[in-house]
């Protein structure tokens, strides 16, 4: 009997819990900036932007640069091609954890 394999669905970009963490928030706020992602994950500087960059370069998040009184201020969005990944993501744990029932 042929046995599906359970991680099949699922997208490697999104092993990693900071990837998934930033994700999880993206896609229910309509943005969110650089600092509120490293406060929320408790992640330092240089591991976030690591793991943003890697997002942005699959296309997942669009960056916005941009100003706040005087000081720098960087948000990221979930792009379409970002946001049906996600889902299709989650999708597969859906059904690889109704497969482990």
């Amino acid at each position: 009997m042929p046995v599906n394999n359970p991680i099949a669905g699922l997208n490697k970009i999104f092993d990693n819990r900071i990837r998934l963490g930033v994700m999880s928030a993206v896609v229910v706020n309509e943005e969110m900036s650089f600092n509120d992602l490293k406060q929320l994950l408790e992640v330092t500087d240089g591991n976030l932007a690591t793991h943003l960059q890697t997002l942005e370069e699959a296309g997942f998040l669009k960056v916005h640069k941009g100003f706040v009184g005087r000081k720098t201020n960087t948000t990221y969005s979930i792009t379409k091609a970002g946001e049906k990944a996600f889902k299709d993501h989650l999708g597969g744990l859906e059904k690889m954890i109704r497969g482990m029932k």
